[in-house]
């Protein structure tokens, strides 16, 4: 089991990064909340993992700090949410919010999530309750490079990545640029397009 990578950040690109690990490059997917976290490319980053098992492959989720992984490895018991709507999950709504949503049985906000269906917002509500108590507020996000794409372009790949669909991702980005506190680069505009989804 691969529980914990500490090297240097080779490359991001939402919603995948890969860790130089004293020359073993290792490729993971994050959620949006670990991203935003993220140093530049070339700094040294410490990140815990899961290793995905699969008949046809291995692969790694990598997570900024040990609570988002214990909140990921509850999510993924959950019949009917797999590791890809689990990353959706903590990438649209923050730990803190999602406690909320489970105390308050809020599944109006759940389902605006995508892939959530209102069935499965309600299994989450069920199975969770009881496992939500200590999860604490995110810290305040890092700012990624865009890596030579053009910002608007790496937003909209990065939704369609967490499941949205090409329309909705790029109206999204465009609701978030009109509101005009969007910032340069691509990280600011996905939190912006979320957190409107989310909040809508």
């Amino acid at each position: 089991m691969i529980s914990r990578l500490t090297g240097i950040l080779a490359a991001k690109r939402a919603p995948q990064i890969l860790v130089d690990c004293h020359g073993v490059g290792y490729e993971a997917d994050v959620s949006m909340t670990t991203f935003y976290k993220l140093p530049e490319v070339g700094e040294q980053i410490s990140i815990w993992t899961h290793l995905l098992v699969k008949d046809d492959s291995h692969s790694l989720v990598g997570f900024h700090d040990e609570q988002e992984r214990r909140l990921f490895r509850q999510l993924i018991r959950v019949n009917g949410v797999g590791p890809k709507m689990a990353l959706t999950i903590l990438s649209g709504i923050d730990e803190q919010q999602f406690a909320l949503c489970i105390a308050n049985n809020d599944l109006a906000m759940l389902t605006r999530l995508p892939g959530v269906g209102k069935k499965t917002a309600e299994r989450l509500v069920i199975e969770m309750r009881d496992k939500v108590g200590a999860i604490a507020a995110d810290s305040p996000l890092q700012q990624p490079g865009s890596g030579g794409q053009s910002v608007v372009s790496e937003a909209i790949e990065a939704l369609q990545a967490l499941g949205y669909k090409p329309a909705d991702a790029e109206k999204m980005i465009s609701r978030a640029q009109q509101q005009g506190e969007a910032g340069g680069n691509a990280s600011q505009l996905i939190k912006k397009a979320l957190q409107a989804t989310v909040k809508a």
